[in-house]
């Protein structure tokens, strides 16, 4: 059974998560909204810790943690690197979600190293920082109709194609990139290169401007006969038709927790600073008595805790059950879905709590609304989780149900 409480083993580690959000994050946040595409050099102090966080160790990344070290024991349940991560995101998080996503090798490539790769690529690309590139300009959330084609040739594959909305893209040492050997072949086809940024062909488009999480970048790629040797695949090169899309999949196994775990920490941070700011003014917030009896501000405010912690309770079960080997694709998108719609909800409500003082740039609490969109979006959208949850539910196939 689920223990709620946070491990007394990852206590220490999650205080020293909190102190830097606290001392650095939260401070650095307003300027680096401000001074959008500027990387913060100060980050690499704290690179050490996030690289801590992992339990994949030395710069495993973001999200790829399953791979190492968490087999389950003979003597009940364990609490393990899945849940560590995923509490100290959340600390992060709460100090500012932008300057985690710019943090040096926690990229989402990050993860799909750590998840499907070999012992040797493990530890070819051991203390790299690695970008996702998955999104095309016509593929939108149908990750299956990517077009970026992988075409062998001798010892290396040619890829060719466009990918937008990469994470990290322009700072990262190299990219994954998801590409097709088969377009006729449907999902099963898709295969993950990791492509280093100085490769030939492999071009910088441009570089987004963004509601929010401005302190990281977000790159547009254009690929035009970038050759990548066959070593660079990750997991098998053949086409399992039989096994479809999972193969790939995997790594939002290990990616959508985190991300629930993001939008978690910024709605943190907007109901602390919003009850603050509703005790100046007077409003009292009492636990011990109904809801409906209180005024509408305290009404409210126990409304949006009450959504928070679901989504927290969510993304636990999802990071507990990867600790403790059992499949959570059902349980990742779910807590994915809440928390991504949770955030956005909650920090807009905090904004519209706090009136004129929450919307102007006194508070970070307008800042922490514009961040928390995003988390609604990427790692696949709130739609995309919803049609994810009830294929599980029903038991349909994604022909089955669209």
């Amino acid at each position: 059974m689920i223990n709620l409480e946070v491990p007394r083993k990852f206590a220490q580690l999650v205080d020293q998560a909190h102190q830097a959000a606290a001392e650095f994050f939260r401070p650095n946040s307003r300027k680096y909204d401000q001074a959008e595409h500027t990387y913060p050099k100060e980050l690499d102090m704290l690179a050490a810790l996030l690289d801590g966080l992992s339990a994949a160790g030395g710069g495993a990344g973001a999200g790829g943690v399953r791979r190492g070290g968490t087999e389950k024991k003979a003597d009940g349940n364990r609490n393990g690197s899945n849940l560590q991560l995923l509490l100290g995101t959340i600390e992060m998080c709460w100090g500012d979600v932008g300057l985690l996503l710019s943090m040096p090798r926690q990229g989402l490539g990050n993860a799909a190293i750590a998840s499907v790769a070999n012992d040797e690529q493990l530890k070819r690309y051991e203390g790299k920082w690695a970008a996702m590139a998955i999104t095309e300009p016509d593929t939108g959330s149908d990750s299956g109709a990517i077009r970026t084609t992988a075409v062998r040739d001798g010892d290396y594959y040619v890829l060719n194609g466009e990918k937008i909305f990469v994470t990290s893209g322009e700072r990262a040492d190299c990219v994954v990139v998801w590409a097709t050997l088969d377009r006729s072949l449907g999902k099963a086809a898709i295969k993950s290169f990791v492509v280093d940024r100085d490769t030939p062909g492999f071009e910088l488009v441009r570089l987004e401007h963004k509601l929010g999480i401005r302190a990281s970048d977000t790159a547009h790629f254009r690929l035009d006969n970038v050759r990548v040797h066959k070593d660079n695949l990750l997991g098998s090169p053949e086409i399992n038709t039989e096994q479809g899309f999972a193969g790939v999949m995997q790594t939002f196994d290990n990616t959508r927790p985190l991300v629930a775990a993001m939008a978690i920490g910024v709605a943190r941070a907007s109901l602390e600073e919003t009850r603050r700011l509703l005790e100046e003014a007077g409003v009292d917030i009492d636990y011990d008595r109904p809801a409906f009896t209180q005024s509408a501000a305290a009404a409210t405010y126990l409304q949006l805790e009450a959504d928070w912690e679901a989504a927290y309770l969510l993304a636990l079960e999802a990071a507990w059950m990867a600790d403790n080997r059992k499949p959570n694709s059902l349980q990742a998108s779910m807590a994915k879905a809440k928390a991504g719609r949770s955030g956005s909800d909650i920090t807009l409500r905090c904004v519209e709590l706090a009136g004129s003082v929450g919307y102007g740039e006194g508070t970070l609490l307008e800042k922490w609304a514009r961040d928390s969109k995003i988390l609604d979006i990427f790692e696949g959208t709130q739609q995309i989780q919803q049609l994810i949850v009830a294929r599980r539910l029903l038991g349909k196939s994604s022909s089955e149900l669209k």
